[in-house]
């Protein structure tokens, strides 16, 4: 079965990867001097926004939301399929660049606020911007440009974008960005960054093969940079209106008519230590965490040995044993505990209660792990970056869509060997079911941030089409995997299943469910934790993620762990002669989902500043749909192993010794416990 998964896994990935690496690779873009244009450079350096986010809100909003300078009658960019469903909303900005033409204090447009009901509204939008420090975007040659500053402690930080302004409370305490200067000092008072300056870095062609084939002096944009102002005009057109020392500053309630100016300023810098190929360095920010990653990494591995090494003494001493002690089945009570399992050896090919719905769950994390490989595996191939925006949301959704076999494969395999007959239902449900608690827990979201006109709100007739691929792709190769599933062998049973259930005794603590459930999940989870908070800063934080080789490790390292830790702690309970191994085997490593969503909590209460009934609801809900993704993943990645050691004969290991399946096994039938 895991030959034919792997082969239909790795066959979907090379057509994903095929079809996308066109869609991946980027062109570069030679730019040159307005009075030197021809058909290979071009003079206008587009410069495009981008959705305003927050780290204090899961509402993102559209440029067009605030009352800022926009173009008139413009086109829409493309966005891809990813970028769409990341809520990313690009659109042309006010700022025009020409390659090598500087511009300094170019005034843009003017706001003018009147005292009446709908100014007031449009001003207040942007305090409550402000408060809530949300984040402008800009985007040249499809690079965002970042505002890199100084910190208290020294070391240079750069963010993806600038604020809209900053706040000095009623008592004079500084907010968010107005700590960079002196002049916001005014108590109760909302600053606005209505001023930025651009500094453009390209590559001269001068000397480079690329530039010798144009024929003229060009170059490539390697980089950019900006910093955010906050000034107030003296007068809107002139010699320089950007020379004041006043700062824009707009009080709580407005009083009197407000004019807000618009400028900017654009100058370019040559640097050619700095190749286009390599231009994304300096915004890979998870390099000056390499550290932390290899200690992430390193403690999982531990993990992974100390599970490994305990696993490895308890078998070998168990072998020992089976091949060198008579076991008689007629007295139970004498049976040594160590091999107090063998009086279960019947049971354990019980079917389980609700096989149909464990089967289904099997399948899904089947599903789930799968894609969750292939997309860390193009991660690392280099398909997945910052530099293709959207990718890390476009290759996932594709694969889910294509790879629907395996999940149908691996649910009707459990089904049929859970002595389940109705085969079809068994596909439907695993291509409906978990899926569809997905699609209905984003719809839930989806409408939330439709009622607060989010940027991230996908329209209702977009998001009704999302399921027609689902369903007119996924459930039919779901249906081809469970009738090959079906079709498959089964597992055949060595022992025949006794009539009356075993009387299972009264357990200790520590065998008892809830604690298995607790130790099952707490070392899985140990061994991502490290990796769990970056990927929520990532996504609440707003930081790029590009060094996916530390995932794709730990993602092996949890799959082991939840194997070890399911196959260790099955073993104490069928000791403890509790064969209700099934379902606990998936429960154990699939309660990792717990402590991921504790975790979630944990954060959002000690990380994050996040207020608001919608976007709190936003987070909650995204970390219920995370946890329950781990929670099918992590109950699958416990489950086949231990399957497989379990439901072997377990003469087969003792024959040689004569212990299980001669003479040494008076009785295979033992009297159930009185």
């Amino acid at each position: 079965m895991a030959k034919r998964i792997v082969i239909i896994s790795l066959l979907t990935c090379f057509i994903v990867d095929a079809s996308g690496f066109a869609f991946s690779k980027q062109t570069p873009v030679v730019y040159c001097k307005s009075d030197q244009e021809n058909g290979n450079c071009q003079s206008d350096v587009p410069i495009y926004v981008n959705r305003l986010d927050s780290a204090e809100s899961a509402l993102p909003y559209n440029y067009d939301k605030f009352d800022f300078c926009r173009i008139q009658d413009y086109e829409f960019p493309v966005e891809n399929f990813g970028q769409f469903m990341l809520g990313e909303r690009i659109r042309p900005s006010p700022y025009k660049a020409i390659f090598l033409e500087e511009k300094k204090c170019r005034v843009v447009c003017k706001k003018s606020y009147e005292k009446g009901k709908q100014d007031e509204q449009k001003l207040q939008f942007i305090r409550n911007a402000i408060l809530k420090n949300y984040q402008q975007h800009l985007i040249v040659d499809k690079m965002p440009i970042p505002w890199c500053y100084a910190t208290e402690t020294g070391s240079n930080f750069c963010s993806q974008g600038f604020p809209v302004g900053c706040y000095v409370t009623k008592d004079g305490r500084k907010n968010g960005a107005c700590v960079i200067s002196a002049k916001f000092q005014d108590p109760d008072t909302y600053y606005v960054f209505n001023h930025v300056d651009i500094v453009i870095t390209y590559q001269s062609g001068e000397g480079e093969e690329w530039g010798s084939k144009i024929g003229i002096t060009g170059g490539r944009i390697v980089g950019a940079r900006l910093t955010p102002k906050s000034i107030k005009h003296q007068a809107e057109f002139g010699s320089d209106p950007c020379s004041s020392d006043d700062v824009m500053g707009v009080k709580d309630r407005l009083d009197d008519n407000l004019d807000i100016v618009y400028s900017y300023s654009i100058s370019f810098e040559e640097s050619n230590s700095t190749k286009w190929l390599s231009r994304w360095d300096y915004i890979s920010y998870e390099l000056s965490n390499a550290k932390i990653q290899w200690f992430s990494t390193m403690n999982s591995f531990i993990i992974v040995v100390f599970l490994g090494g305990m696993l490895a003494l308890v078998l070998l001493r168990t072998l020992r044993r089976c091949g060198a002690q008579v076991i008689s089945m007629d007295d139970p009570e004498s049976i040594p505990k160590h091999f107090r399992w063998m009086l279960v050896h019947e049971d354990v090919f019980r079917a389980p209660r609700c096989g149909m719905l464990l089967s289904v769950f099997l399948g899904s994390g089947a599903h789930v792990g799968i894609v969750a490989f292939l997309t860390l595996l193009l991660a690392c191939l280099g398909h997945i970056t910052p530099a293709n925006p959207g990718s890390l949301a476009t290759y996932p959704m594709v694969l889910f869509v294509c790879l629907g076999t395996p999940a149908g494969y691996v649910s009707s395999h459990f089904y049929k060997m859970f002595g389940g007959k109705r085969w079809i239902e068994n596909a439907l449900l695993t291509s409906l079911l978990c899926p569809g608690i997905v699609f209905a827990l984003c719809s839930i979201l989806n409408v939330v941030l439709w009622i607060h006109d989010s940027s991230g709100a996908i329209p209702f007739m977009t998001w009704a089409t999302f399921p027609i691929p689902w369903l007119l792709v996924t459930t039919p190769l779901v249906f081809l995997g469970a009738h090959l599933g079906f079709k498959c062998c089964a597992f055949e049973q060595t022992m025949r299943t006794g009539g009356t259930p075993r009387e299972i005794p009264k357990q200790r603590c520590v065998t008892r469910p809830v604690i298995g459930l607790l130790i099952g999940g707490i070392l899985p989870f140990g061994s991502i934790i490290i990796q769990l908070f970056f990927t929520l800063r990532s996504i609440w934080s707003h930081q790029m993620y590009s060094t996916f080789e530390f995932p794709m490790l730990v993602f092996v390292l949890l799959v082991i762990t939840c194997a070890e830790i399911t196959i260790m702690l099955c073993y104490f309970h069928l000791l403890a002669e509790d064969y209700r191994w099934v379902w606990r085997s998936f429960l154990t490593s699939g309660f990792t989902a717990f402590y991921v969503f504790a975790y979630c909590v944990h954060y959002y209460f000690n990380k994050l500043a996040i207020t608001g009934a919608a976007s709190i609801v936003i987070y909650f809900g995204v970390s219920v749909i995370m946890a329950f993704v781990f929670f099918l993943f992590t109950g699958k990645a416990g489950t086949r192993l231990e399957a497989a050691g379990v439901l072997q004969e377990p003469s087969a290991s003792c024959r040689a010794g004569g212990s299980w399946g001669r003479s040494s096994v008076q009785s295979s039938t033992p009297p159930p416990r009185q």
